[in-house]
């Protein structure tokens, strides 16, 4: 990513001791930032150990990231993503969404009054619908998101999330995708579910319409504007 250094928020210490876990890390915090979009990568159902050093699915946001920055306007834009603790969901623990829910505590406090859009992937899509409600957050774009029956909606009411998912994924379910628009839309959210022509679960194919129909969505949340939602996608007025 060129968006410049990478800058956690708990500074180092001396003699080689981790400090506790901070899960908010902030690529890039121009002053004053306009907007912020926070980055939630993928991971596992179960697991409690820490993500490696070589995190695949955090560098597969990084594309995300640099696309954001590169777009007009992108230069006041504060961006930042989630360190998880462990590596899984695991269960009721939702450990995802705890560590999502600290970093949006910390970047309020970090960028008072400044709308933040979150942008997940996978159980970091499922950590920003949970997450949704926080009250700095404008909206969210879930990608290829693990939605499983029976997720809550209400907190959505009044959030713009549109999630996009490749029909022939086989790792999360895109029926699951429509299904959570769906809810959150009934629940008064401005829910949209989007198909995405390629791209499976990983994004790789097709991987550049990804990232800008991602940014057109951030940017039209921030906006407060139209969504660049195909009409077939968008919700039947009444």
């Amino acid at each position: 990513m060129t968006t410049g250094p990478e800058r956690p928020t708990d500074p180092g210490t001396g003699g080689g001791r981790r400090n506790p876990h901070r899960p908010l890390l902030v690529h890039r915090h121009p002053e004053p930032p306009r907007a912020a979009v926070l980055l939630m990568h993928g991971g596992r159902a179960d697991g409690r150990t820490p993500p490696p050093r070589l995190n695949l699915p955090a560098l597969r946001m990084r594309p995300f990231g640099s696309a954001m920055t590169r777009a007009p306007g992108g230069r006041q834009l504060l961006l930042a993503s989630v360190r998880y603790r462990c590596r899984g969901w695991n269960g009721p623990q939702a450990d995802a969404a705890q560590d999502a829910r600290r970093a949006l505590d910390e970047l309020a406090a970090l960028a008072a009054d400044v709308p933040v859009v979150l942008v997940g992937h996978s159980m970091g899509g499922r950590a920003a619908l949970h997450t949704g409600g926080h009250p700095a957050v404008r909206g969210i774009v879930a990608l290829a998101p693990w939605c499983p029956p029976g997720e809550p909606v209400s907190h959505l009411r009044d959030r713009t999330v549109v999630l996009l998912h490749d029909n022939r994924d086989r790792i999360t379910d895109a029926e699951g995708s429509r299904l959570f628009a769906d809810r959150a839309r009934r629940s008064g959210a401005r829910a949209h579910a989007v198909a995405m022509p390629r791209g499976g679960h990983t994004m790789l194919r097709g991987a550049r319409d990804w990232h800008r129909l991602t940014v057109k969505l951030v940017t039209a949340i921030l906006a407060d504007g139209p969504l660049p939602v195909p009409a077939e996608e968008r919700p039947s007025p009444g």
